[in-house]
């Protein structure tokens, strides 16, 4: 038996990887697929999603190279998945979660989900919008907290800043105490975006000559902390800029996952052992697993730093299902400012 609200749909539709493609995943490689809705079992929900999140990561999972990733590979016939916000229109009997509760999960690219009650996570208000807990913010905000320790006098390098996670890392480091936060980005209207809109006092042009020329000029005094992105040449170039002490927080690895010639589970690049000895860097990478107390936190912090207006949730919210496969593409290259939302 189950309790569901009035019109709960035979068929729901969900995105499919249709094939697993030799270089970057393109739209063609991507169905949206009509595929029954089955009512929920004991312990289980079913959530009519409103949003989902488009997020880089799927290029590793499609890649197979998820060694060490918490999520398994995509093949192809799978139905993508991926953080999701939506309301429960369906529940078995025994569940604690009710019809018209609004929760987020893992099981977006989808218009229905069904899934346990333990994969849900009820929102509580704490955010204004619930669209909001899509935001990428617990990563930088971890990174920054746990590993880097921004604090006063700190001049912080974001790399990537015009993503999802770099187009809040600024504005968290400047929360945090950082005295100057520096960005990086290949679009001079992004720029122009990080430091009228995400706490950035300068920006680093990315892919208009050497990194590290153009790093020397927008931080001649170098710099306390990288919270990364990127690797390659950027993590090579911050390392020719840190002072002693620096700290650096690896979060993503976006030169690995946007490369053609490989498949998104590694991004090597050229690290100066001896200079990470002599000005006694630290490195570490990142995971929001090791640090199970940071989520809560973050949403805490997030919410209160969003009603009062010292923070955004800058994103582009791409309305439909069939344009999900086209939103993903243009995310990978590098089309839109923020979080990329698909709107059902």
């Amino acid at each position: 038996m189950t309790a569901a609200l009035p019109g709960l749909p035979a068929l729901t539709r969900e995105v499919r990887l249709v094939a697993t493609p030799p270089g970057l995943p393109a739209p063609e490689h991507f169905a949206v697929a009509e595929v029954p809705l089955p009512a929920p079992g004991p312990g289980q929900v079913v959530v009519r999603n409103s949003h989902f999140l488009v997020f880089p990561g799927l290029r590793t999972l499609i890649g197979g190279e998820v060694d060490g990733v918490p999520l398994p590979a995509l093949h192809a016939g799978d139905a993508l998945f991926g953080p999701a916000v939506g309301q429960v229109v369906a529940a078995a009997d025994d569940s604690p979660l009710r019809p018209g509760e609004a929760v987020s999960h893992l099981l977006g690219w989808r218009e229905h989900a069904l899934l346990p009650v333990t994969g849900c996570t009820p929102l509580d208000g704490v955010l204004p919008d619930p669209v909001a807990h899509l935001a990428q913010g617990s990563a930088p905000y971890g990174a920054l907290t746990r590993l880097a320790r921004v604090g006063p006098g700190d001049t912080v390098l974001v790399t990537g800043a015009a993503g999802a996670v770099g187009s809040l890392a600024g504005r968290i480091a400047r929360l945090l105490g950082a005295d100057r936060v520096i960005g990086s980005t290949r679009s001079p209207e992004k720029a122009a975006r990080l430091v009228s809109e995400c706490g950035y006092d300068a920006v680093v042009p990315a892919g208009a000559g050497p990194f590290a020329a153009r790093l020397a000029e927008v931080a001649p005094g170098g710099i306390d902390v990288l919270l990364d992105t990127v690797g390659g040449e950027q993590l090579t170039a911050a390392l020719g800029a840190a002072r002693q002490g620096a700290r650096f927080a690896l979060v993503g690895a976006l030169s690995g996952q946007l490369s053609a010639q490989r498949r998104g589970g590694s991004a090597p690049t050229e690290i100066d052992a001896f200079r990470i000895v002599v000005k006694g860097i630290s490195v570490r990478g990142y995971s929001g697993a090791g640090h199970p107390g940071v989520e809560a936190e973050w949403t805490e912090r997030f919410g209160g730093w969003l009603r009062a207006g010292e923070i955004g949730f800058p994103h582009v919210r791409i309305p439909g299902m069939a344009r999900a496969p086209r939103a993903w593409s243009e995310l990978m290259e590098g089309r839109h400012f923020g979080a990329v939302v698909v709107e059902l």
